[in-house]
């Protein structure tokens, strides 16, 4: 007798790989046994109500927080079972794109970018200057910008710099957190083109932090929802059609409705 097939995902290698994850503050739990795979060369939409722990899923991810059981693999690496030095050299391999930027506010950007540079490489002067312009140019900003501090900078600006020095190390996974809060629509969506084009220019793999309906729609491969302390993942199509309570009301409501996520 033929032993039943396993289904085939068409994902054996993902880029991240979360499983039986809990995290909690103190007696709160906000995620219990969580199940995520990411993968490879995807934009994946994280979402979620507030309070569910989307910001804390990416944080764990890259090692700003510690869940309290389970495991994180990124890039076929046990985060937990690295040494100091070995993390270290992972954390290469990722940029994280914080909600504003969250730039050196004593820093101008070109030395913004220079931080993640500095810390892992050690270029002549000359070359980290060429780089630093080159990162600069990557995402929309004009050469002057470099010399500019945050403080200088209009919103959108500062999300691009603040893009800059997460791909300042040509990261094969770009972590982002709400990019597009505080944008005008135009702004906005501006920013998602920018993110789409540098996914499918550079290979990317982007975990993204949203609440942003037009994003989803735009730009995304599929979309994790976090309800209920754990995660459903799908499409836009698929997710149209979950009977789940929250989710129907998020892609079914009248931003939804607004934005023409729900058709």
């Amino acid at each position: 007798m033929t032993a039943p097939a396993t289904p085939d995902t068409g994902e054996k290698d993902p880029a991240i790989r979360v499983r039986g994850v809990v995290n909690k503050f103190g007696e709160t739990v906000i995620h219990d046994g969580l199940d995520l795979d990411v993968r490879r060369g995807e934009v994946i939409g994280v979402v979620g109500a507030s309070g569910a722990g989307k910001s804390v899923l990416l944080r764990t991810i890259v090692g700003l927080n510690h869940q309290a059981e389970g495991s994180i693999e990124v890039l076929g690496r046990d985060v937990d079972r690295l040494s100091d030095d070995e993390r270290e050299a992972l954390r290469r391999h990722w940029g994280v794109l914080f909600q504003d930027g969250a730039l050196f506010s004593s820093m101008t950007v070109a030395q913004n970018i220079q931080v993640p540079i500095k810390q892992f490489l050690d270029l002549r002067p000359d070359l980290l200057a060429e780089v630093t312009a080159l990162k600069i140019a990557l995402v929309g900003l004009p050469p002057d910008a470099a010399v500019k501090y945050p403080s200088e900078l209009s919103g959108g600006m500062r999300k691009r710099a603040g893009l800059a020095r997460a791909l300042a190390l040509d990261p094969d996974i770009l972590f982002l957190d709400e990019p597009t809060a505080g944008l005008d629509p135009i702004g906005a969506a501006a920013f998602d083109s920018l993110i789409r084009n540098l996914q499918q220019a550079l290979g990317l793999t982007v975990f993204m932090v949203t609440h942003d309906l037009d994003s989803l729609t735009a730009i995304c491969d599929r979309i994790a929802v976090l309800v209920d302390k754990k995660v459903i993942v799908g499409t836009l199509s698929s997710l149209l059609r979950h009977e789940h309570p929250w989710i129907r009301e998020y892609f079914h409501g009248p931003r939804a409705r607004a934005a023409g996520a729900d058709k």
